[in-house]
């Protein structure tokens, strides 16, 4: 403030406006007051406490590197649980003034916690804490045991590069990371630069809500802007996997925007593609061209992480690895490979018990298994374990709702499961996977219209998602129960196309054929199913699936007895 007092306060405004307000927003918090220079905000989640602070720190360090540091501006942290008084608009109580307090004695950049937070975070957050000790505050009668969240290490956890490593020398994280770069204006007009930069700005937007990857932050990787980047320089300078680039280049009310996904090690071209659009409406051009290209990126750098991992000698798989090659198998749908995906999850979790996404990958395992009467021990004892390991997974990332939703709605409780899809949805409106859970549900539940709505969404939304195979099918469910049998046939025709091995796709087919009076279809269909699920007859557990009316289930048993399934 001494050395410029506007410019420090416009600096101080825009991390506020760029860092601070969305992360507390991204992480339902609510700001109680402002303070000057500082603020008090309530978490109803210390878990959701810690992610913010964790990652406005980690943000303001990525801020801070190009800046000379007699500029930098630094924040300090406190967080504590406790009781608070509620008095109109503002909260009180020794809950918040040992938060205060804690904040004084944060370095700059730093977090300090009381030890309820670290005793109530440190098995479900891998981050690492110091113990400070006993720590006497002012206005505080008994001493306060303190904790320091360490940065580095949390960084490290968050497969995040640490800012105060050189850049020449960062590691790449275990998880996958990504930079995305400006895209380029072609169109030699500086005007249309705001919209080249709001696509790259909403693809770090929406990519961040992804838990699964690292992105770097706008104000770190909009710093490369300007013509003939060096893509490998990039990738070694951010300690980052991926690099997203692009251009933009408008011509009249015509616009054609390309992107490129490159790995950074190999420069090899990962995805690329191209948009040719109007420019009736610019915002919704782009947010429509930032959620196509999101689509296509993300199930592509899950590839190549799968890729990455199966190169992997046995011996060094880490918690990461494992859950990659457990995605290869998982989406699979065999006998096979749901067990050997099984027993890789299973030792991811192992690794790191706190590991949302290997969680709720385990529960799916176990949620097919059961399903198709494929695992060790019984169908009920697969249905614990899917109960088990999809609780265990919202505990750790309460954002993660898509396991414990098919969870629900497979024991009956369809409302429950939609009320946490819709959530969902309201955190994340481009979710794939609540939109497409959703829509599963609503087919269960009888509404064709409803279904579709969800179903379509999410495969518009990521048209090479892994999981395209259930949207469709889930589509053909709907179709079965509004007694559209050609519209089951043709939806459950593409759920093959995208899959094969999936034993409920012959399940529909044989089902809607054997409602036509189409026998050879059914019976081909049929002969599919038993292939795959041996044994099997119109009483068997094994064909329980979630419907809402009983009308609707007696109409798929009857097609499948109609298509010669014995009763």
């Amino acid at each position: 403030m001494g050395i410029d007092e506007e410019g420090t306060l416009a600096d101080l405004k825009g991390h506020l406006r760029a860092v601070v307000n969305p992360k507390i927003t991204e992480h339902r918090g609510r700001i109680v007051k402002t303070t000057g220079d500082g603020m008090l905000v309530e978490f109803a989640s210390i878990v959701d406490a810690v992610r913010c602070a964790v990652d406005i720190q980690r943000q303001m360090a990525e801020r801070n590197i190009a800046i000379p540091a007699e500029r930098r501006i630094e924040f300090r942290v406190g967080l504590n649980v406790g009781d608070i008084i509620i008095d109109d608009k503002d909260i009180y109580g020794d809950g918040v003034n040992i938060a205060a307090r804690l904040e004084n004695l944060a370095a700059p950049g730093g977090i300090c916690v009381s030890r309820v937070v670290r005793d109530q975070v440190r098995d479900k957050l891998d981050f690492s804490f110091e113990d400070m000790g006993e720590q006497q505050v002012k206005n505080i009668a008994r001493p306060v045991r303190t904790h320091r969240i360490l940065l580095n290490s949390a960084a490290a956890e968050l497969g995040i590069a640490d800012a105060a490593v050189s850049p020449s020398t960062r590691a790449v994280p275990q998880k996958p990371s990504i930079a995305v770069l400006p895209f380029a204006n072609m169109s030699g007009d500086a005007e249309q630069e705001y919209f080249s930069e709001g696509i790259a700005e909403d693809i770090i937007t929406n990519l961040s809500r992804n838990h699964a990857f690292f992105v770097i932050s706008r104000s770190t990787s909009f710093t490369y802007k300007g013509p003939a980047v060096d893509v490998g320089k990039v990738a070694r300078e951010l300690g980052v996997r991926y690099v997203l680039e692009g251009s933009v280049r408008r011509a009249g009310n015509r616009v054609r925007i390309t992107a490129q996904l490159i790995d950074g090690a190999s420069g090899h071209h990962l995805w690329a593609d191209r948009y040719d659009r109007d420019l009736a409406d610019v915002f919704a051009v782009q947010d429509e061209i930032a959620t196509n290209i999101i689509g296509a990126i993300a199930p592509g750098i899950i590839s190549a992480e799968i890729q990455h991992a199966q190169r992997k000698d046995p011996g060094q798989l880490d918690a990461w690895d494992r859950i990659m090659r457990a995605h290869w198998h998982l989406r699979r749908f065999t006998e096979a490979d749901l067990a050997e995906a099984r027993r890789l999850l299973g030792d991811a979790v192992a690794l790191d018990p706190a590991n949302a996404m290997a969680l709720s990958d385990l529960a799916l395992a176990n949620h097919f298994e059961a399903v198709f009467g494929w695992g060790d021990g019984t169908v009920a004892e697969s249905r614990a374990r899917f109960g088990d390991a999809a609780r265990k997974a919202v505990a750790a990332d309460d954002s993660d709702a898509a396991a414990l939703a098919i969870y629900e709605l497979f024991s009956g409780r369809h409302e429950e499961a939609r009320r946490r899809l819709r959530r969902a949805l309201d955190l994340d409106p481009n979710s794939v996977s609540a939109h497409g859970y959703l829509g599963t549900t609503e087919a269960f539940g009888g509404d064709y219209d409803a279904a579709l709505l969800h179903l379509d969404e999410a495969i518009r939304l990521s048209p090479r998602d892994p999981l395209l195979i259930i949207w469709h099918l889930c589509k053909g469910w709907a179709a079965l129960s509004a007694e559209r049998y050609e519209e089951t046939i043709e939806f459950t025709t593409q759920a093959a196309e995208a899959n094969p091995e999936f034993p409920d796709v012959y399940a529909v087919l044989a089902a809607a054929n054997g409602q036509l009076g189409s026998a050879a279809a059914a019976r081909t269909a049929l002969d599919e199913l038993l292939r795959r699920m041996p044994g099997l007859t119109a009483s068997d557990d094994r064909l329980s699936r979630p419907f809402a009316r009983e009308v609707d289930r007696e109409r798929f048993l009857e097609g499948l007895r109609k298509a010669g399934m014995p009763a």
